[in-house]
Formats: structure tokens, C-alpha cells, sequence
């Protein structure tokens, strides 16, 4: 067992089995590859929502862009040093990196609070897109392809986990639901907690909802024009958040609300489906 083998037994496994299940059906050195990729995502989020005040947050942060840009300069890797092979392998661009540390400062800025849907979509784009658009070059999807594949299946995936986890954002003062669909709901509190109680949260939720779906569609639009070999993981990604969207949706969003899950009969079913036909 490689010592990349032991850190992705040790942390990844333990991480989302959606995620896990989906990357398990590519060939190894993908996986390997996605597997370091993802562990320097969840440790840059881990510093966003876990890293102490948001002063000691921003200045992580910064130490992290600090070792990007040596990284990409030549220098030592920093706490980059997992992915720094990989990057070299497959040519990852610095900017989808610098994307992704954009979106844990806005959150560690402890601003995140009812966003436009502009500021939303940009949020997204550089959380979850920037990670497609990182994905995409380990799975050997060209850039004409790879940018609206990450467009759309990124921000379908984060606005599923936007609404999958509103108590668990409102636990750390975060509320992304867009400040229109508030409006129109007729919500006038901002606050968290007051906004998950309001009875008009399923409508506030409904303009969010549709869009998702709109980016599944949109992303079910490209992946059919690529080769299948190269588009397994993200099509089981899109099987597995596209019934949780669905799951959701039929739950409803007004408290108390049961979390979500997909049993594992129904990750095999998708996997099977999705992920070797």
C-alpha cells in the first residue's frame, strides 16, 4: 500500500460515499489523483468553517495562496505537496485553485448571508465548478467540453448541498438562499434560524430548486456528447445529486425537516447504471 493509499483510507473514505463510490469506478491512477485532489479541497473547507476566529481563517487562507502561487512557480508545494505531482500530470490550471480559495474566503469572512443570485452563482462557480473544471482534466474531458460540463453539473451539485444543508449553514450563521427569492417570498428576516422557521421557506427554496435542475439538464446535455468512458464519474455525481434533489423536493423544507440520505441499495443501483453501462 502506497502512502497515498494509506491517506485515502484514512480520510477520503470516511468522507461523502457518494463521492467515494463515484471515483472508485476509475481507473487507479485517476483515482488516485481525484482522491488527492479531493483531500486538499476538504482541507482548504475544513479551514473556512473550522479554522478559529475569522481572522485566523483569512490568514490560512492566505498561507495556502501563498504556497499556490510557489507551487506554480517552481517552489516547494507547500501544503500543496499531495497534489503537486499531480498537477504536474495533468496540467492543472492555478486558476481553478485560486477559484476554490476565492469561495472558502468568502466564507470565512462570515459574510455569507441571503447573496444575490449573481453573487450566489459565483459562489458556486468557485467552490464546485472550479473543482469540475479540475475533475475534468484528471478524467480526460478537452476544454471545449470540460468548461460547461463544470459549469453546470458544479452548480447543480452545490445549490442540491445548499438545500440539503440549510440547518447545518444556519448552525454556522449562513443562509444562501438568495436574497430574491427571499423577497419574494415575503421573508424580511435575514437571520438563519428565523428564516428555516418562516412558512414561507418552501417558496423561498422553490426559485433554487428549479435552477438546479436546470444546471442537471444542462449538464446531461454535454456529457451526451462525450465519450462515456470519460464522463462515468461525473454522470454517477449527477445520478446520485439528481435523486437527492428529487428527495428533497419531495420532503419539503419546512421544519422539522429529516436529513436526506440515499441508502446504499440505492448508491449500488446507481452506481451500476451509471457507473460500468
Amino acid at each position: 500500500m502506497t502512502a497515498m493509499e494509506t491517506q485515502i483510507q484514512h480520510s477520503t473514505r470516511a468522507k461523502g460515499s457518494s463521492f467515494y463510490a463515484a471515483m472508485r469506478i476509475l481507473p487507479r491512477p485517476q483515482r488516485e489523483a481525484m482522491y488527492a485532489v479531493y483531500d486538499i479541497c476538504r482541507e482548504i473547507d475544513d479551514v473556512a468553517d473550522e479554522g478559529g476566529t475569522s481572522a485566523q481563517r483569512l490568514a490560512e487562507l492566505e498561507n495556502w495562496s501563498r504556497d499556490l502561487d510557489t507551487l506554480y512557480a517552481g517552489g516547494p508545494p507547500g501544503r500543496f505537496a499531495e497534489v503537486a505531482g499531480v498537477v504536474e500530470q495533468y496540467r492543472l490550471d492555478r486558476n481553478d485553485w485560486a477559484a476554490l480559495l476565492e469561495g472558502m474566503t468568502m466564507d470565512a469572512k462570515g459574510n455569507s448571508i441571503a447573496p444575490s443570485f449573481a453573487t450566489l452563482d459565483h459562489y458556486c462557480d468557485c467552490v464546485a465548478s472550479a473543482v469540475g473544471r479540475l475533475s475534468n482534466r484528471i478524467f480526460g474531458i478537452g476544454d471545449d467540453d470540460s468548461m460547461p460540463l463544470a459549469h453546470h453539473l458544479g452548480r447543480a451539485l452545490q445549490l442540491t448541498n445548499i438545500l440539503r444543508d440549510l440547518d447545518e449553514d444556519a448552525g454556522l450563521g449562513r443562509l444562501y438562499l438568495p436574497e430574491e427569492a427571499l423577497r419574494e417570498a415575503h421573508i424580511e428576516s435575514r437571520h438563519p434560524s428565523e428564516v428555516l422557521r418562516h412558512p414561507a421557506l418552501d417558496a423561498a427554496c422553490r426559485p433554487v430548486t428549479a435552477r438546479a435542475h436546470e444546471h442537471f439538464r444542462q449538464a446531461a446535455a454535454v456529457w451526451e456528447r462525450i465519450p462515456r468512458s470519460k464522463t462515468r464519474a461525473p454522470r454517477l455525481m449527477g445520478a446520485v445529486y439528481r435523486l437527492l434533489l428529487d428527495r428533497l423536493e419531495a420532503r419539503g423544507f419546512q421544519g422539522p425537516r429529516e436529513r436526506v440520505r440515499l441508502d446504499r441499495l440505492t448508491l449500488i443501483g446507481l452506481l451500476v447504471r451509471h457507473g460500468f453501462f
